[in-house]
Order: structure tokens, then C-alpha cells, then sequence
């Protein structure tokens, strides 16, 4: 679709997506840092958490200047993922497997992104979007890179 014929709408649902994506995964971090026995990892992600946080405000702040409503919940899927992991954590995958676990999130992160990215946004929502894309994707090598240093 081109810039042209992108519309509120489309830029709204586009948003709206990353919206309920950050919110899983501002969960999913805070979360999984309760249960992660290492400091710097918990540290990590801990700020992770904060960000994505961020993230749902900067992407709510576009939606109401589009004047609609943000979405102000997560996915299901993200509430799924989350239960999975705390089942392996409880059945004593210890670290390794919540690194496991948060790096098939952010791989879905890293898809829902490129998919928005792919939309013909407005300038500076593109601008937002492709900043924050950055950082999913660093992030994501960084749980890998922490899931590669541990052993299961």
C-alpha cells in the first residue's frame, strides 16, 4: 500500500498492534526477571521491561494524535507464552530456559515489526517504529548472546 492510500485506519491498526506486542512483552520481561536467578540478566531485564513500557507510550501517544483510542491490553498468545514459561521455570529449566523462552518472544517481536515496517507509514510514525525496531532487534541478540553463555 502506498503513502497515499494508507489511512488513518491502517496507521491506527498497524500501531495498535505494536501497542498489544510491547505489552506482552513489558510483561513477559518483568516477569521473567522475577524468576531469573542471574543478577545481570535480571538487571537487563528489568530495563527491557521499562523500555518496552516506553514503547506503549510513545505508540499510545500516536494513536490519540491519529485521534483514536489505543489498544490497552496485551495479546492472548502473550499471556500463553508467559504461562509457558513459568511452567518451565517451575519444572526447573532454571536460566537457560527463560532465555530460551524470551528469545522466541523477541523473534516474534522482531516479525510484528518488520510487518509495520512494511506498511507505508507516515513519516514520523515510520521514524518511532523503525527506533524502536532497532532495539527489539538488539535486544534480541543480546538474550541470545546470554542464552549461548549458559549451559542448559
Amino acid at each position: 500500500m502506498n503513502q497515499s492510500t494508507m489511512t488513518p485506519a491502517h496507521v491506527i491498526s498497524a500501531l495498535n498492534s505494536l501497542i498489544s506486542l510491547n505489552r506482552d512483552d513489558q510483561k513477559g520481561f518483568q516477569e521473567a526477571a522475577e524468576k531469573i536467578e542471574a543478577t545481570e540478566i535480571k538487571t537487563y531485564y528489568l530495563e527491557q521491561s521499562l523500555s518496552r513500557a516506553q514503547f506503549v507510550g510513545e505508540l499510545q501517544s500516536q494513536v490519540h494524535s491519529l485521534g483514536s483510542e489505543p489498544e490497552d491490553k496485551g495479546t492472548v498468545s502473550g499471556a500463553l507464552h508467559r504461562g509457558w514459561m513459568n511452567l518451565k521455570t517451575a519444572l526447573g529449566g532454571g536460566d537457560h530456559a527463560i532465555l530460551v523462552a524470551t528469545e522466541s518472544v523477541e523473534d516474534h517481536a522482531i516479525s510484528t515489526y518488520q510487518k509495520a515496517i512494511t506498511e507505508s507509514l507516515p513519516a514520523d510514525v515510520r521514524d518511532i517504529v523503525e527506533r524502536q525496531f532497532e532495539s527489539v532487534k538488539q535486544s534480541h541478540n543480546k538474550v541470545k548472546a546470554l542464552r549461548d553463555s549458559l549451559k542448559e
